[in-house]
């Protein structure tokens, strides 16, 4: 499909406009998503989306996103392993993932007007754990659904990465910064991922 959408176009000037008439609209660059999903290929199954926007440079942390997908409208595929893999994890990871279920469609464009709110889909990097893991499921959501993908491929960050760059300066910030809340809840695990790759990116 064409990267540029033209249906997009319409709302640079509309974005462009909101964030001068809000003083308290800011705009942010940086989005952390993580999913949880029932497999692991770039087709899985998306049960949860969590997200937040962030500043890497100051550590502040913006607006959030949280939604859970009912299973029956997810589509893609289902991989036994996964399914195994959350019959052993916690009741509270379990449960949330049964919570407030929304079709699959509803999510992803509920997702898309929250980065048209916040950011806008032409300039927004959005970081996953690994990007070819988070990121390109979530595309392959989009499109399995023909919705427009909310952001530019060239704009995937790697978690992954500024890891390794942490740890070449001798920083293990997943060792350094605690984990708060649920782990496997897919916004407690964004605002974690958010946090640490936050102070990596200020040692460097």
């Amino acid at each position: 499909s064409d990267e540029t959408g033209e249906t997009a176009n319409p709302l640079i000037p509309a974005n462009g406009h909101h964030k001068y008439i809000s003083t308290s609209n800011r705009m942010w660059t940086h989005m952390m998503i993580d999913l949880e999903t029932m497999g692991k290929n770039p087709d899985a199954a998306v049960i949860s989306i969590g997200a937040i926007f962030f500043d890497p440079q100051t550590g502040d942390m913006g607006p959030e996103f949280s939604k859970t997908v009912d299973l029956e409208t997810a589509g893609g595929v289902i991989d036994r392993d996964t399914i195994k893999w959350w019959l052993k994890q916690s009741r509270e990871a379990q449960s949330a993932i049964m919570t407030d279920e929304i079709p699959l469609d509803d999510a992803l464009l509920q997702l898309r007007e929250f980065i048209d709110e916040n950011s806008g889909e032409f300039f927004v990097q959005v970081w996953g754990n690994g990007a070819n893991f988070d990121n390109t499921i979530l595309r392959r959501s989009y499109e399995r659904q023909g919705i427009p993908c909310p952001w530019r491929y060239y704009n995937d960050r790697d978690i992954r990465t500024i890891v390794e760059l942490g740890k070449a300066i001798d920083f293990d910030a997943r060792t350094a910064i605690p984990f708060e809340g649920e782990r496997h809840n897919a916004l407690d695990d964004a605002r974690y991922q958010a946090k640490y790759v936050s102070a990596i990116w200020q040692k460097l």
